[in-house]
């Protein structure tokens, strides 16, 4: 067996061919704010890629670099800056990113956001929502996972389904929405990298989501026969290729191995990523509505 691919280009086109719709509707295009305190160059670069998805379904989009929001390097300081951006009318989303200074609480940071402008949908008060139902502004990634089960036509009910990794903005989250009435209810496991015999769990799997944030952490022989497969890892290992060192992008499942069992599963690059960048500009167009 070799898994068909789900990839997430079809599925973050289809998401974003629906945000330009629904832009193209408003009276006035969203504008999206990102902050930024540090010079991180990785997040400089995320910031861009973010800039030319906005410009694709026509948000507004603002970087706010640490030149431009000056010696603003503790926590109050940046929470006082978010809270200008509350109550700036003209901006209606918000979002923080990663790193912050040294010293800074960056959590404290984000929770200074007003959840109507929280783009990344981790707001407690947006959480909260999760447990009743409404995904309409959830984390993007653990929305990504749940939205690709979806578009590939996944039959979830009653089905076995292990999460690995029980983060705040993708475990936990995709854990609540996978068991909202709508998916009808699949038997969810919660493991991570300390649950005791990891691959106990992994080879009951009929889904299998692994967001663990380790490199090959689940391989071929941990992984159930004809078993779908979302792998949200995204790490960057150093292999060598004829001869040469270089930097590759891959996921928590060795890929190579699992594709063997699995029925289906995402690819990395090229499956989760991209619809997780799809869906921040579907919540920045929720944002704005929800402010309208």
């Amino acid at each position: 067996m070799v898994a068909e691919l789900i990839e997430g280009g079809p599925v973050a086109e289809r998401i974003k061919t629906e945000v330009k719709e629904a832009v193209g509707r408003m009276p006035e295009p969203p504008r999206l704010v990102s902050v930024l305190a540090t010079d991180n160059a990785g997040a400089k670069f995320y910031a861009g890629s973010q800039k030319k998805a906005c410009a694709e379904v026509g948000i507004e989009y603002e970087l706010h670099d640490a030149e431009k929001i000056g010696e603003k390097k503790d926590t109050a300081a940046l929470q006082a800056y978010m809270q200008e951006l509350n109550e700036d009318r003209s901006v209606t989303g918000i979002l923080q990113l990663m790193p912050v200074p040294e010293g800074v609480d960056g959590r404290a940071v984000q929770l200074a956001i007003a959840p109507e402008k929280d783009v990344e949908g981790v707001h407690p008060a947006n959480i909260g929502r999760l447990f009743y139902g409404d995904i309409s502004l959830a984390p993007c990634t653990a929305k990504a996972v749940v939205t690709m089960l979806d578009d590939f036509g996944v039959q979830m009910e009653g089905k076995e389904t292990v999460v690995v990794g029980h983060s705040e903005i993708v475990g936990k989250p995709a854990i609540v929405m996978l068991l909202r009435s709508m998916m009808h209810s699949p038997t969810v496991t919660c493991c991570h990298i300390a649950t005791d015999d990891l691959a106990y769990h992994t080879r009951r799997a009929e889904v299998l989501i692994v967001a663990a944030g380790k490199a090959g952490l689940v391989s071929g022989e941990m992984v159930r026969e004809g078993a779908v497969i979302i792998d949200v890892g995204i790490n960057r290992v150093k292999v060598e290729e004829g001869g040469k060192k270089k930097t590759k992008v891959v996921g928590d499942v060795d890929f190579d191995s699992a594709r063997e069992k699995a029925a289906a599963i995402t690819p990395v690059p090229g499956g989760v990523g991209m619809v997780t960048t799809a869906l921040l500009l579907q919540n920045t167009v929720e944002c704005a509505m929800r402010q309208s």
